[in-house]
């Protein structure tokens, strides 16, 4: 009688449903906050870099998206998760793809549009299909370009000898202004490398927002072939296709360059409006870093990322259409 007991027990506990049946001990809340962590040693080297102007945009950027995605549920009269931290993470990415002393409506009007517009209108996380923060950093630029192209000298770390960020040099005055901004080649490297250059808040320590995404690989979070292959690819085509003719470009600049590191640890690689397969993740990743360049050296803007990523959004259903794996037992 026990055992009869015992085994309705067990019967009475099992769960049907239907197939894929797969299971992880994870969460969208552990996720995202692991991703927001990993973003915290890059945001601290920022506000020392920067000082108190950094800080105010980030706070200013990531709670007002926090309050515009509790309000914009309540009012939709759905289940209100800002606790998962995904809102936080959207509107930290924005603040961290702006000039550290914007003023600070400009934060919040992105954050809007990024929470409300980008991502609600759609339908909430996981119906978006553009990376929110991009979202609400283009409309930002079209709407209010002077401010989010001014550069000042103010840093609380370093003194600046120039306002313009790198990749403004580069584009304006050539690459060996850009060297002689720097001292020397190997000098410029070292400040990208560690941080001490003028651009977005993001733009700063590569050494740290790649730690951040190696953590993210090891982790199993996101997948080490979407931001290789992006920034690889914007390395090898800015060798080949350099300012002074066949393979004379500068391929380390450009790797560190901008928002690239951050770019493609961070925002391409978003489980929402990234390829599912790896062979799309692959694709994805080739033409992001492929219109990164194109945009760098032939576009009339110095940066390409945020760009490159939108459009690349555009056709991801297209690559997941394609590159469906065969089902199981099969034919084509």
């Amino acid at each position: 009688m026990s055992a009869e007991i015992e085994y309705h027990e067990q019967v009475s506990k099992l769960i049907v449903s239907s197939s894929p049946h797969m299971f992880a001990n994870t969460s969208i809340k552990k996720i995202m906050w692991t991703v927001n962590l990993t973003l915290l040693p890059a945001v601290v080297f920022a506000v020392y870099h920067f000082g108190l102007p950094a800080l105010q945009t980030l706070l200013a950027g990531s709670l007002s998206a926090v309050v515009f995605e509790a309000l914009t549920q309540k009012i939709l009269k759905k289940p209100i998760t800002v606790s998962d931290g995904s809102a936080f993470l959207c509107g930290l990415l924005l603040a961290m793809c702006l000039p550290p002393a914007v003023p600070l409506f400009v934060p919040i009007v992105g954050s809007f549009i990024a929470i409300v517009v980008a991502k609600h209108s759609m339908g909430g996380l996981g119906y978006n299909i553009f990376n929110p923060a991009h979202i609400g950093r283009a409309a930002l630029m079209v709407s209010w370009p002077v401010l989010l192209t001014t550069w000042t000298k103010m840093t609380a770390a370093v003194d600046t000898t120039t306002s313009a960020t790198p990749l403004n040099i580069l584009k304006l005055q050539g690459y060996d202004v850009l060297i002689h901004t720097f001292g020397s080649r190997s000098e410029m490297y070292k400040a990208l490398f560690f941080g001490f250059r003028n651009g977005s808040i993001g733009e700063t320590s590569v050494l740290l927002l790649s730690l951040g995404g190696l953590y993210l690989i090891c982790k199993g979070i996101i997948d080490w072939v979407l931001p290789l292959t992006m920034i690889g690819t914007v390395g090898i085509l800015t060798l080949i296709f350099g300012p002074h003719g066949f393979m004379t470009g500068d391929p380390i600049f450009h790797m560190m360059a901008g928002g690239l590191i951050i770019g493609a640890f961070f925002m391409a690689t978003d489980m929402v409006t990234s390829p599912i397969t790896r062979k799309g993740r692959l694709i994805f990743a080739a033409g992001a870093g492929a219109i990164t360049v194109l945009i760098r050296l032939a576009g009339g803007y110095p940066e390409g990322v945020c760009y490159s990523i939108l459009l690349m959004n555009c056709i991801t259903p297209l690559i997941d259409r394609y590159t469906q794996p065969e089902i199981y037992g099969g034919r084509k």
